[in-house]
């Protein structure tokens, strides 16, 4: 195997001084460059590791994965490594697998590589399978990114690029904020399937820690979703052809021409459109925003382009033709009365007929304007191809 010499593999150590040793024989089978990070382990530690050509750094008193996963990528960056690959300790992760994400790292060095567990087997624990697909929803709810296995510690990092990230969580939560902030930031995300081994209960040794490392992941997942409906931009790392133009309603032509230069797809610009326009129409008083960030996000769909399209359903003509179709629906004929008694102390059945029109408007108007976008698109499109031969 050909190896890249700026790659590092790192090995945070804490109690597993009964499977270490073996696991970083493995690794030096494949890759010549190890560092161990002893995270004040009260056993023999790092001990057991004498006598192996790899570096050690030894931390006084356990301070948490993240903070040893940080220590790793400074002192990796002191060395002069572009990466770090991170498996654990414990025997759980295999080395023969490194080829595939050393294979990963030289496709794209700016992505952040995650290995992908083998869950088919019968003894993975049901709380690891429930907290694998508990943390991949609220990352694609954060980041509008699908992984298979958000939650594994057998990586790949990019070290200048992980640094330059506002990281702030020291243990286990770690793992979970890095991929968030990462994609943030314009990171691409990967993952590569990898074997895993699943000891048996009674030998398994887990210092995952129920309690208080769940508190720390709601607390930080609550953190990151509100961050991901903020209004303000994030800091890129990596470029991602991001829009300076205004998008607005009132220029919808040079909009959408400006949106298509983020790699957006004439399809994807519909859709991100017709969720807005469904979303905008529905009666969440002081919610849109919020809503349309969440669901874009959650299905990919480009955000400026759907809050841009809910314009259209601003008071009062859209709310207006809902209340309208509601109203038609619960009594057979049309509101024609507009006073204080029908839109103040009738405010609750106005909303209700809102509600009910928007079921019906909200995806009949997300249609109409999803394909004149799509349409208005692909126009777009081909002129800018045609401008292409031209220029060649």
């Amino acid at each position: 195997m050909n190896v890249s010499p700026s790659i590092l593999v790192v090995i945070p150590l804490y109690n597993h001084s009964g499977t270490v040793r073996d696991v970083v024989e493995r690794v030096l089978h494949l890759h010549p460059h190890v560092l161990v990070i002893d995270d004040g382990s009260s056993d023999a530690g790092a001990s057991v590791l004498d006598g192996l050509d790899i570096r050690v750094i030894r931390k006084a008193k356990n301070c948490g994965k993240g903070e040893a996963l940080k220590t790793a990528l400074v002192e990796a960056q002191k060395l002069g490594f572009s990466h770090i690959i991170t498996l654990d300790a414990d025997g759980q992760h295999f080395p023969e697998d490194l080829p595939k994400f050393i294979a990963a790292v030289a496709e794209d060095p700016r992505g952040i590589i995650v290995g992908k567990r083998d869950f088919e087997q019968e003894s993975i624990p049901g709380s690891s399978r429930f907290g694998r697909n508990f943390s991949n929803f609220w990352l694609r709810v954060q980041t509008g990114i699908s992984l298979g296995d958000s939650q594994s510690g057998y990586r790949a990092y990019p070290v200048n690029i992980v640094l330059g990230l506002p990281l702030q969580e020291k243990h286990y939560s770690f793992e979970v904020e890095v991929l968030v902030r990462a994609s943030w930031a314009g990171v691409p995300l990967y993952d590569v399937d990898i074997e895993v081994f699943y000891p048996s209960a009674e030998e398994r040794i887990s210092h995952f820690r129920g309690f208080m490392d769940n508190f720390r992941l709601t607390v930080l997942n609550t953190k990151l979703t509100l961050r991901s409906v903020a209004p303000w931009p994030h800091r890129k790392l990596v470029a991602s052809g991001d829009v300076e133009e205004k998008i607005t309603v009132f220029h919808p032509l040079r909009s959408i021409r400006a949106l298509l230069t983020e790699n957006t797809t004439p399809s994807q610009l519909a859709a991100a459109g017709a969720l807005g326009i469904f979303l905008g129409a529905l009666p969440l008083l002081a919610l849109h925003t919020i809503a349309i960030l969440l669901f874009s996000g959650f299905l990919r769909l480009n955000k400026v382009a759907a809050i841009g399209a809910s314009q259209l359903c601003m008071p009062p003509l859209v709310p207006g033709l809902c209340i309208e179709v509601g109203h038609y629906f619960r009594h057979g004929n049309f509101l024609t009365e507009i006073s204080i008694k029908t839109l103040g102390h009738q405010a609750v059945d106005r909303l209700y007929e809102w509600f009910l029109g928007s079921l019906v408007l909200g995806p009949l108007l997300g249609l109409i304007v999803g394909a004149f976008i799509y349409q208005v698109a692909v126009m777009f499109n081909r002129e800018s191809g045609e401008e292409d031969c031209v220029g060649k």
